[in-house]
């Protein structure tokens, strides 16, 4: 598997998994009536942000985008989100991703990573980043609207 920056080729095939995933409702608080092109200005970062996507048998299988939580004051620290591929996950695509934001935002001389909003009933990804070394700081209570739990909270 290839971890490379996402062009604007890349997209089509982003966009059905991305589509996916907001639709189901179950991780991401994008709206879900999202078209290509509308979606496409929300994933794709411009600098000093980046997308990347993961890359197996000239398939993505994954993306990620990321870049300063904040502007001004806050740009020191930085944010990112993943989406891996329904087909293609439990194959370590996740972790790469993660792996591959944390020492991006390392190696651009972020002080810190920050995620905003992980919906407290995805599991997998809880997991994932407490392995890579994240904390769950706060849980805002009854924040997401998860489509078969009711309110659920979201962490930071």
């Amino acid at each position: 598997m290839l971890i490379r920056p996402a062009n604007h080729d890349d997209w089509p095939q982003i966009w059905p998994f991305f589509d996916s995933i907001v639709r189901d409702g179950r991780t991401y608080a994008y709206p879900d009536d999202l078209d290509m092109a509308s979606a496409e200005g929300l994933w794709m970062e411009a600098p000093p942000g980046l997308t990347v996507v993961a890359v197996d048998d000239h398939q993505v299988v994954g993306s990620a985008k990321m870049g300063p939580n904040r502007g001004g004051r806050g740009a020191h620290i930085a944010t990112a989100s993943f989406m891996v591929r329904p087909e293609a996950r439990s194959r370590g695509i996740g972790r790469a991703l993660g792996e591959f934001a944390v020492g991006w935002a390392r190696d651009s001389g972020y002080h810190a990573m920050q995620f905003n909003a992980v919906v407290e009933t995805n599991t997998t990804a809880v997991r994932l980043w407490e392995s890579l070394g994240f904390d769950v700081l706060a849980t805002v209570p009854e924040a997401f609207d998860h489509p078969t739990e009711g309110l659920v909270g979201l962490h930071l």
